[in-house]
């Protein structure tokens, strides 16, 4: 009895919010050090607009909570900065300018469902309690290490976490992204995103990935779908 207490009193302590959400950001050596930069800086640009502080605002709460996690091999996840409560442009402005100015730390391989299995853990062990609990995972190329994807699908479907994917796709070399070998954006919907209304939005250029951020981060925020449009014009995917 005393334990059940104990377990009752800490649910009492947790913090209600609209939202749960672990952004989770791809920094291995596939990715360069200049365009590891620049998907920090995007975040950081989506975080601070006023277009997201509007949608937190908006929900029911008016407060969600999230952390920003760097990650790359199997052991490698990095809170660039941990969980913090956004209710107000305050909030988005010091969290954005906490990411900013992080260490910057690289890792060599791309386990995504290792990202996705330290998401979960993260979710479960901090000190919220939300309707909405979503993974937002960005890469720029498929899983060559670490946790299976479905035992990494297994653990988000059971604590009703959302997994969604923004993949960073190039056809040409350059310094933005690498060019992949498989159809990135096919290999995200159907392995890397889960739960129900889960979905993709790709990036193909640095001016594309700082809009595809801050559409997406609006979405999660506010609960919403993407419109038919918005499916036609952007070449989103949902999960089946």
């Amino acid at each position: 009895m005393t334990g059940l207490a104990a377990d009752a009193a800490a649910q009492d302590d947790r913090v209600d919010v609209d939202v749960e959400l672990v952004l989770a950001v791809d920094i291995s050596y596939s990715v360069d050090e200049e365009e590891a930069h620049r998907q920090r800086e995007g975040y950081v640009a989506a975080l601070a607009h006023e277009d997201v502080i509007r949608s937190i605002q908006g929900g029911p709460l008016g407060r969600i909570a999230v952390t920003y996690v760097e990650w790359a091999d199997t052991g490698f996840q990095r809170a660039a900065a941990d969980w913090t409560v956004i209710a107000s442009e305050d909030d988005a402005l010091d969290f954005a300018a906490r990411v900013a100015s992080a260490p910057f730390e690289r890792g060599h391989y791309t386990a995504i469902g290792s990202a996705i299995a330290d998401g979960v853990r993260r979710i479960e062990e901090n000190d919220y309690t939300a309707p909405r609990l979503i993974i937002d995972i960005s890469g720029d190329g498929p899983q060559n290490q670490g946790l299976p994807l479905d035992s990494a699908h297994a653990l988000a479907n059971r604590s009703n976490i959302v997994v969604n994917g923004l993949p960073v796709i190039s056809a040409n070399e350059g310094r933005w992204v690498r060019p992949v070998e498989v159809n990135l954006e096919g290999y995200f919907r159907e392995n890397v995103i889960t739960g129900p209304g889960a979905f993709v939005l790709p990036a193909r250029t640095e001016d594309e990935f700082r809009v595809a951020i801050l559409r997406k981060l609006v979405l999660e925020i506010a609960g919403a779908m993407p419109s038919q449009s918005e499916l036609e014009l952007t070449g989103l995917g949902r999960a089946p």
